[in-house]
């Protein structure tokens, strides 16, 4: 059980500390506004009013204590700038900072920031694969070259085995489960495609398009 400090209960700090008090995690929750604090209050371990630029009020929270730190302030640049590095100063063992955007990314891990996160940037590119063709049901980006992606297959593998197929020799790309159904498995090399079946397949993006007739 991870204990975990969020700072800034916006819409997106809020859904983090939910999901993770989800996950049995100890959340401590902070922001400067009472109300929001009042807010996430019955869904955290415990919430502070403060200021996350105020060096006094975080080594109050006691920062070595906890196993990861969000910052979590939204359009607060400058404050996300500033909490960031305090964090680090303090002994903060992770801090994972949110970024609006490339510039705001850079300063953010110039300035300690171990992980950060580009939520808009992230949706974009999922919904624009996602809908960019029918095939694509769901699409997870891993790094810059890699993702996994959730695929109908199509039509003209129904009745072919997964070696007959070659798929990884053809195309670089493999597949890692497959959806019959409501049933999720691995496949075999025997295992024989059907018509209705989705594809859980890893690969870069130029190679499923082949693949996939995209």
């Amino acid at each position: 059980m991870k204990t975990v400090l969020i700072i800034g209960m916006g819409e997106f700090g809020s859904h983090v500390a939910r999901r993770m008090e989800e996950f049995q995690c100890e959340v401590m929750a902070v922001d400067i506004d009472e109300e929001k604090i009042n807010e996430i209050l019955p869904h955290v371990t415990d919430a502070k009013i403060g200021d996350g630029t105020n060096e006094e009020f975080l080594h109050s929270l006691g920062i070595g204590n906890f196993d990861v730190c969000f910052v979590a302030l939204g359009g607060l640049f400058q404050s996300s700038l500033e909490t960031t590095s305090l964090l680090k100063e303090l002994g903060a063992r992770k801090v994972v900072s949110r970024a609006a955007n490339d510039v705001q990314m850079k300063f953010l891990l110039r300035n300690g920031a171990d992980e950060v996160v580009y939520p808009e940037k992230q949706m974009a590119l999922r919904v624009a694969t996602k809908y960019a063709s029918d095939s694509i049901l769901d699409f997870i980006q891993l790094d810059d070259n890699y993702s996994i992606y959730e695929m109908k297959v199509p039509g003209e593998w129904s009745g072919k085995s997964l070696s007959g197929l070659d798929l990884r020799k053809k195309y670089e790309v493999n597949i890692l489960t497959i959806k019959r159904e409501d049933q999720v498995f691995i496949p075999s090399s025997d295992t024989i495609i059907m018509e209705e079946d989705v594809a859980f397949v890893i690969g870069e993006a130029k190679d499923i398009q082949k693949c996939f007739k995209i």
